[in-house]
């Protein structure tokens, strides 16, 4: 194991972090941080905020779309990450203006209700109603209904592969794909060595994990439920076609890779991407880590190739 020497570099010029004491300063800082790591925007034709109904109120959404026409486009439903209780549209921006850009297609990223303020299995309900808003409104969207998929990173991972085993078990309309980026896919409490060995001082820790479970559960009984850990599911079959990165030094590691091999041998094609050199939240960086793009690029022509299929 050995470190890309970039993230290396990044880990080190990192200052010692100071207690935070309140969500609020976290949440701030974390906004900022996102924002800054993030890079300049990516441009695109339209880039648009709007809400859509959900069980609880609105929910912001924020569309891209790469083409100034109503050309027919498939689309990406992204969440994003941050342990359910952190991020927002603006720390995940320029993932989706990448995905939207290079695959292309419109996506329309969902600012899902947080945790603690609202527990599982909220996040996943918000985005049960944005998968089922999108669809009723293909038409309005000029968007392809046959051609819907679901991606996200880390926390945001987790809500798309839920939304998947939803969406089968209360027979919705096939998704067409799923893009998962060092997803969330097991309860803290499972055995994986990763836990372990990337304990701490690669960015997110194995405490840090477990803080944001016991964040996102009201108890932890929902661990076990396969909607709250995808991995606990018993049956994987008939679910969309997956794409599962997972970076070398992230305690989330194992848990990507063992769910990787759960869709396989239930009979989804999977590719597995093992990033070597790598740390969480890589993804979203492109102001820091030029080959974060790359990947993004990757991701983007993965989608198109199978959207095409």
């Amino acid at each position: 194991m050995t470190l890309d020497p970039q993230v290396a570099a990044y880990l080190a010029s990192l200052p010692v972090a100071e207690p935070v004491t309140s969500l609020d300063e976290m949440r701030r800082q974390n906004t900022f941080s996102g924002i800054v790591s993030g890079g300049e925007a990516i441009p695109l034709a339209q880039v648009h905020n709007r809400t859509i109904p959900g069980p609880a109120g609105e929910i912001p959404v924020r569309i891209y779309r790469p083409t100034p026409d109503n050309v027919l486009l498939p689309v990406v439903l992204y969440f994003h990450g941050g342990g359910w209780v952190l991020g927002n549209l603006d720390t995940h921006d320029n993932i989706c203006r990448s995905l939207a850009k290079h695959t292309p297609c419109v996506v329309i990223a969902v600012d899902y209700r947080l945790a603690p303020e609202h527990k599982y299995p909220a996040a996943l309900e918000d985005a049960e109603a944005a998968l089922l808003w999108v669809t009723a409104n293909a038409q309005e969207l000029a968007i392809d209904a046959s051609r819907i998929a679901v991606a996200g990173d880390s926390a945001g991972g987790n809500i798309a592969a839920a939304l998947t085993l939803l969406a089968r078990d209360r027979g919705y309309p096939p998704l067409a794909v799923q893009a998962l980026v060092y997803p969330v896919t097991d309860y803290y409490t499972g055995d994986h060595d990763s836990y372990t060995t990337i304990k701490e001082g690669y960015g997110l820790t194995a405490e840090d994990m477990r803080w944001y479970w016991d964040q996102y559960l009201s108890t932890p009984d929902e661990g076990e439920h396969p909607y709250a850990a995808p991995l606990r599911a018993q049956d994987l079959s008939h679910l969309p076609p997956a794409l599962i990165l997972v970076a070398e030094y992230d305690p989330l590691r194992d848990e990507g890779q063992k769910y990787a091999q759960r869709l396989q041998e239930a009979g989804v094609p999977t590719q597995c991407i093992y990033l070597k050199g790598l740390i969480h939240s890589f993804f979203r960086m492109n102001g820091v880590f030029p080959h974060a793009l790359e990947h993004q690029q990757n991701v983007a022509a993965w989608l198109h190739t199978r959207f095409e299929e």
